[in-house]
């Protein structure tokens, strides 16, 4: 059977493809796994029961359960839920948003698909657009979501080791070159993978320099504030109607009910609300359903406040802690970790790939995420690329503390054996 040019990009082997699918396969493996390789958030007991009430509450009211069950939302969305975000994100933020500045999608991936080759790829004048990133390593999900080739236009990161074990990635504004083939600029914050934050000062930085070019500023804020605010640095959320801010409720406990966000000008919500139109009829409902009461009652930012931000600052600093016991004197860095739920692992100098790494730990039982998937846009043979992994720290404490040693012994393995 012969694919199209379509099928044959979307369903090759992939990054994310071999994300999921190991996934998938821990969760039905026979012999125990850490999963330390994919993004699925804690199942946090105290949030869990806030979603498990409020499902509760939609089930006991007919009129309500019948809505969520037996109607489509319009392409746009759930419009309660939209109309309780935008006068929550007026009072929280300050942001001049209605309710025709929000859109909902199935999920973030969903989202970036439709943003990426809306405003990037083959243009009607026949030129050729691409996404400026800014700031790289970047999420995995970006790389193969692209219609056309050559999509991302990118920058090596200026690194600064900040003590022994610690180091964290800048943007090298001195080398960042915004030409007239950029369609758009895109920062995650924080960063997955590397739970990097770009600073108000950075952003703003970018912001200008989107305004000068007459391009959007898509920021990704799946993990950031005012929810659910995965974070631990002070800054301030960033919208104005050259933004394109996107949000989500996956990592607020959600990701199974695919709720993607997107606060953006009119004209972009409304082709992004045409576009789901065709692809998906309509959004799925059930996030939007059972976060709209969280939403207008302000509850969701207690949950993120009081539940979610503290639960995720434990669990990264005691996997710091065992990754410090763990390599010993071995050398071994972490990004210093500001926010998102994973630990971006670089081990200079590695004498073999970080594929192959994986490849190791896999036959141990252990997944991870080579590093070299969240390069797109630097297609030179950079061995940077190949000392990294990524690894969450969002499993059970046994699982992230058996993994973060099945890592160090083989990281040491590979290094003894290219001394002998």
């Amino acid at each position: 059977m012969q694919f199209s040019k379509f099928g044959e990009k979307l369903a090759g082997n992939t990054g994310i493809f071999q994300l999921m699918d190991d996934f998938s396969a821990s969760l039905n493996s026979e012999q125990p796994m850490q999963m330390l390789g994919g993004g699925n958030p804690s199942h946090i007991p105290e949030v869990l029961e806030c979603f498990r009430q409020a499902l509760l509450a939609l089930i006991n009211d007919p009129h309500r359960f019948a809505a969520f069950l037996g109607n489509y939302d319009a392409p746009q969305g759930n419009f309660e839920f939209i109309s309780a975000l935008a006068t929550m994100l007026r009072d929280q933020c300050g942001w001049d948003v209605t309710e025709e500045n929000i859109t909902l999608t199935n999920g973030s991936q969903n989202a970036f698909f439709f943003l990426f080759n809306l405003l990037a790829g083959e243009m009607p004048d026949g030129q050729h657009k691409k996404i400026l990133l800014p700031l790289t390593p970047e999420y995995i999900g970006y790389t193969d979501v692209g219609l056309s080739e050559n999509l991302f236009a990118t920058e090596k990161p200026v690194l600064e080791m900040i003590d022994r074990r610690t180091f964290k990635y800048g943007i090298n504004f001195d080398k960042l070159n915004v030409t007239g083939d950029i369609g758009a600029i895109c920062v995650s914050r924080p960063t997955n993978p590397t739970g990097n934050v770009l600073t108000d000062d950075e952003i703003a930085h970018l912001d200008r320099l989107a305004k000068i070019h007459n391009i959007p500023l898509i920021i990704d804020n799946a993990y950031g504030t005012p929810f659910p605010k995965i974070i631990s640095t002070d800054i301030q959320p960033h919208w104005n109607k050259n933004t394109i801010t996107c949000m989500s409720l996956s990592k607020l406990g959600l990701p199974a009910a695919r709720t993607g966000i997107i606060i953006a000008d009119k004209p972009i919500v409304k082709a992004i609300s045409a576009m789901s139109a065709i692809v998906n009829l309509s959004p799925g409902g059930l996030g939007a359903s059972l976060a709209t009461e969280m939403v207008r009652t302000g509850e969701i930012l207690a949950i993120s406040n009081q539940m979610v931000k503290p639960y995720y600052a434990q669990k990264a600093e005691q996997a710091m802690q065992w990754f410090d016991e763990a390599m010993g004197d071995t050398e071994g860095y972490i990004h210093k970790p500001e926010g998102a739920i994973f630990l971006w692992l670089w081990f200079k100098g590695l004498p073999i790939s970080s594929q192959e790494l994986y490849e190791r730990l896999k036959r141990r039982g252990t997944l991870v995420c080579p590093g070299h998937y969240f390069f797109p846009g630097i297609n030179e043979d950079w061995q940077h690329k190949h000392e990294c992994i990524r690894i969450t720290y969002s499993q059970s404490n046994d699982d992230v503390r058996t993994g973060i040693g099945k890592i160090a012994e083989e990281v040491k393995r590979a290094y003894r054996e290219a001394k002998e």
